[in-house]
């Protein structure tokens, strides 16, 4: 009976990725649960999986918040630069 529910490290680690995405399903979730108890090593992954995805949508969120743009001098030295590639 439990042998439906026993995966391999690596369908473990898709498990962890696509849950972070809420694509996976309630029966995946539970298999990865249950690998957790005798993998430690995926359920380390999963943790640091989770916290640098965390990190990243704080990072890119701040980015999003910042408007960058280029002086008209800067725009007018890449002209110059792409120019001479052209060539």
């Amino acid at each position: 009976m439990f042998k439906n529910f026993r995966i391999t490290c690596d369908e473990a680690t898709t498990i962890c990725d696509k849950s972070q995405y809420g694509a996976s399903t309630l029966l995946e979730k539970v298999k990865l649960n249950i690998h957790f108890l005798g993998c430690k090593i995926c359920s380390l992954y999963t943790k640091q999986n989770n916290l640098l995805t965390k990190i990243y949508k704080g990072h890119a969120k701040a980015c999003k918040e910042t408007k960058v743009c280029m002086t008209k001098e800067e725009k007018e030295i890449l002209k110059k630069e792409l120019e001479k590639i052209k060539k």
